[in-house]
Parts: C-alpha cells; sequence; structure tokens
C-alpha cells in the first residue's frame, strides 16, 4: 500500500511502525502483561500505587452527587481557571487572565496535541530532547511535522549548548520542552532555559513547556520557563493534576500563555474532546489552592521514596542517576557485564520478579543505541513495595549469565 495514513504517521512518529509496515505491541504493554502474568512489582509505568488526598476524592462524590455530571464549558469551569491563575501567580509571579490565558484539557497529553497541530504544519521542523515522551513523536507525526532532537547524556542530562544552538534554525516551528524531565529526571538550569528562550526569539518559534512535574523536584527549584525575560509572548505552559496530586486517571490538565496563543490552542481543542471530567475539576480547583508547604510535603515524601529505590540499585550493583524531579530514576546495567536493556526488561518480570523500562523506547535510532543499556524504574509506590523491589533487585548480578535473550521483537517503543 503506497498510501500513507494519519494513524500510520501517529504510529510512525511513535516509534511503533517496523520497517515492513506492521504496528508493533509497544515495550511498555509488553512488559506490563509480563508483570500482570508473573506477579512481578511493576516499577515500569508512572503511575501511583496509592490516591491522592482524600479531600480531593470527597469533592469529586460531593460534585458527582450535586448534579455535575454534564458537559463542562468547553474552556474548562470557570473556578478552575481562575485556580490555574491564582496558582501561578502565587508560585511563579505570573499574572493570568482566567478568561482568555487558561484552558483546561483532557490531560496535559490533550493539550501538547493540541499545541502542535494547531501551530505545526506539514515540513515545519519541531525540536525536543531526546529520550522524549512519545506523544510528542506521534503528533508532531501526525501534523506532517519533521522532528529533531537534541540529546541529554549521562550523568547530568542536560543538552549541550552547541548542540543545541546548531538545532533550532529558521525551519523550527516549534520548541517542545519537558523540565522536569521524563525519563532522565533531569531539571533544567536556568542557563539552559535562557538558551532556549534567546534561540527562539531569534528564529521566531514558539516554545511548548510541559510541566506536569512541576511540584515533584528535590533540592532544586522549577523555574517555568515562561518567567523568564523574553519568553511569555512565544511560549504555552502545560501541566495537569495528574501527577503533582497522584490521580493520573482524572486526567485533568491545563495550558497557559498569551491570549492568541491559548486561543489557537483551544480552537483545536474543543474538536478533541470538548471537554471532560465535570465533576474532577472542582476538586482539583481546590488542591491548586492548597498552602506552599502542602507542595513542598509532596516532593519530600517522594524524594524519600527515590533514595528508598536508589539505594537498593546501588546495592544491586547498577550505576544510578538520581533524578533531580519526577516519579522516575535511571539505572544503568553496564557495571554488571549487561549491555541489552529492552531484552532484559522482558527477561524481568520472570526471573527477578520486578518490571522496568527500557530509556531505549524514549528514543529514536541513534538515541536508543547511545541509550541501549539503560532502564527507567518509577518510584512512586508505596515503601513497602519499593522495599521488596529492592530486595528482588539485589539478584540482577546473575541475570549476567542468564538465558540467551530471543531474537528482537518489534515494540522497544511507545507509552510512558
Amino acid at each position: 500500500m503506497s498510501h500513507i495514513f494519519p494513524w500510520q504517521r501517529v504510529a510512525s512518529g511513535a516509534n511503533l511502525l517496523g520497517d515492513d509496515g506492521r504496528l508493533a505491541v509497544t515495550i511498555f504493554e509488553e512488559v506490563t502483561a509480563l508483570a500482570a502474568r508473573t506477579g512481578a512489582i511493576n516499577l515500569g509505568q508512572g503511575y501511583p500505587d496509592d490516591d491522592g488526598p482524600a479531600f480531593m476524592a470527597e469533592a469529586a462524590r460531593r460534585a458527582i452527587l450535586e448534579g455535575r455530571n454534564q458537559y463542562a464549558p468547553g474552556a474548562g469551569i470557570p473556578e478552575l481557571r481562575e485556580a490555574v491563575a491564582g496558582h501561578q501567580r502565587l508560585h511563579y509571579g505570573l499574572d493570568l487572565d482566567p478568561e482568555t490565558e487558561v484552558v483546561v484539557s483532557t490531560g496535559a497529553t490533550e493539550a501538547i496535541a493540541a499545541a502542535v497541530l494547531a501551530f505545526v504544519s506539514p515540513g515545519d521542523e519541531v525540536l525536543t530532547f531526546e529520550p522524549f515522551y512519545d506523544a510528542y513523536g506521534a503528533t508532531i507525526a501526525l501534523a506532517g511535522g519533521v522532528h529533531r532532537t537534541v540529546p541529554l547524556r549521562s550523568p547530568d542530562f542536560q543538552p549541550d549548548p552547541d548542540r543545541l544552538a546548531a538545532a533550532v534554525t529558521d525551519r523550527t516551528r516549534m520548541i517542545i520542552l519537558n523540565t522536569p524531565h521524563n525519563p532522565t529526571g533531569a531539571v533544567f538550569g536556568p542557563e539552559v532555559l535562557a538558551r532556549i528562550v534567546e534561540l527562539a526569539i531569534l528564529h521566531d518559534c514558539i516554545i511548548v513547556s510541559d510541566e506536569v512535574y512541576e511540584h515533584l523536584t528535590f533540592g532544586v527549584r522549577h523555574v517555568p520557563v515562561a518567567s523568564l525575560p523574553g519568553a511569555w509572548d512565544r511560549t504555552l505552559t502545560i501541566s495537569s493534576a495528574g501527577k503533582t496530586f497522584s490521580y493520573t486517571g482524572w486526567k485533568i490538565g491545563w495550558a497557559s500563555g498569551p491570549a492568541p496563543l491559548v486561543a489557537a490552542l483551544r480552537t483545536v481543542k474543543q474538536f478533541l474532546s470538548y471537554s471532560s471530567g465535570p465533576a474532577f475539576q472542582p476538586a482539583v480547583a481546590e488542591a491548586l489552592a492548597l498552602p506552599l508547604e502542602s507542595f513542598a510535603g509532596l516532593a519530600r515524601d517522594l524524594e524519600t521514596k527515590r533514595d528508598l529505590l536508589a539505594g537498593g540499585l546501588e546495592e544491586a550493583g547498577l550505576e544510578v542517576y538520581r533524578p533531580a524531579g519526577t516519579y522516575f530514576i535511571l539505572a544503568d546495567v553496564a557495571p554488571l557485564g549487561l549491555s541489552d536493556a529492552a531484552e532484559l526488561a522482558r527477561r524481568m518480570p520472570a526471573e527477578l520478579g520486578v518490571a522496568a523500562i527500557p530509556v531505549s523506547a524514549f528514543c529514536h535510532a541513534d538515541g536508543a543505541r547511545a541509550t541501549r543499556s539503560l532502564l527507567r524504574f518509577a518510584f512512586c509506590k508505596r515503601r513497602d513495595v519499593l522495599d521488596e523491589a529492592s530486595r528482588r533487585l539485589a539478584g540482577m548480578a546473575r541475570m549476567a549469565d542468564g538465558p540467551v535473550p530471543g531474537p528482537r521483537r518489534p515494540g522497544d517503543r511507545g507509552r510512558p
């Protein structure tokens, strides 16, 4: 078949289309199925195993019983848009008009898709940092854009300034920034953010800043790129309630920025989901009004879990890169004499009772080769779960002499 359908572009952009045109099963789906079948502890997918604050669940229950079950306004309920504006003012000193500069979305992923589809035309270049969240590649391809990347390499996972400058040209329509960064856990420094803004101004491109882990940083403060000099007029900032408050299934996100950019995003978004979560939106509005210390407490709790799992991985003999933010920690299996993290991820559920995701799943071909020995583990789990996972990971060294891996299959790429 010579004709290329949009779904094939999406699959190709997300690294899910094989050279023979067959749709591959994602490594995330494969590893999750293996974990379920073997009873392994699933540290692959990034979702908490406990619900978030009880008052949010109670607020949602109350809203359902009060009849808030029909369509919400396409831009989001007024109290949530006002809460987002208040949150940005309290935490970052950004003054937003909730009527024109905030739109609520079905999770951050919809806002990202709407932003890309709103501004990227066929042939336009879009820059992301690699490893990258696969939805970036999928939506860039759906829009007909050209996906360029700048690598993030250990140990600090910060972009090289020269490679960054070379990658942004007059063909670049959009820079998609993700800080704190999934999967590396890096928080981009102020000099990196300032350079991104400089390049965006120089080449007249839009910045889309994915900040869903904004409150989950450890020992470093998150700085929104929109707060930097010269950035506001060209920046869409995207976040959500799912990661911060541990309600990932609610899918309540938002985008904010200058009115013309938000209006363009909203125009596309209304023909994707139109609206969603009418009973969840009031609960999120309540949560966003929490005092600063409440947000700091969420990060401290997660940092304790990070250190717990990091210690277990280090005792198992892996080289561990402790993240500055997010739910995730990367570990290199090379010190154990292992090199192929993708095949190792397929063996671990049955042989170790723990599931993880290879970092190559977040990369194009060159990046996949450079990150071939890295695994991503999620530490947004209960402490007893992380303790047991650490105990099981102590046996990883013996996998170097374990069964010979089978032939490589499609599906080493896919959903975070």
